[in-house]
């Protein structure tokens, strides 16, 4: 029987998810959370910061760090809500903007690399597996906070 934790790990550290910095675009270095931050926020428009909180899956104080880092790198801005002052809306800058969509496309050839050393079959079933485990995540009582 497959050991399925295995092929996680492998996965995990294949992918580089265990990184401390998983990305640098010319002299700024981020990190893998703030690599997803930046990617919540680039695709929403104007994403208050509970809701990238929510959509990246870490708690508000820990969340309030990471985006007081992004901001003094000058990567994101973070200003009142016109319709509520009591929630802040956050925006990239253009440097944030930049580094966001170098970041994008690398990973994008990356995946198509990868995805090169299969045929379309393969291709298809694997995007299809995915799409699949993550509804099933979605679904799961414990998603997303490992067992202890």
């Amino acid at each position: 029987m497959e050991n399925k934790r295995e092929l996680f790990q492998v996965l995990t550290r294949r992918f580089g998810l265990l990184n401390k910095n998983c990305c640098s675009v010319g002299a700024v270095v981020v990190s893998s959370v703030q690599s997803h931050i930046l990617y919540e926020i680039d695709k929403r428009t104007a994403p208050s910061m509970q809701q990238i909180a929510d959509a990246v899956a870490i708690d508000i104080t820990t969340f309030s760090r990471q985006i007081q880092t992004l901001i003094k790198m000058e990567l994101v801005k973070k200003n009142p809500s016109s319709a509520d002052k009591r929630v802040s809306v956050l925006s990239l800058t253009v440097q944030g903007k930049f580094v966001a969509t170098t970041i994008d496309e690398s990973m994008n050839a990356y995946l198509e690399e990868v995805f090169s050393h299969m045929n379309e079959f393969e291709k298809d079933t694997v995007i299809r597996s995915i799409k699949l485990l993550n509804e099933a995540m979605s679904k799961s009582s414990v998603c997303c906070t490992p067992l202890l």
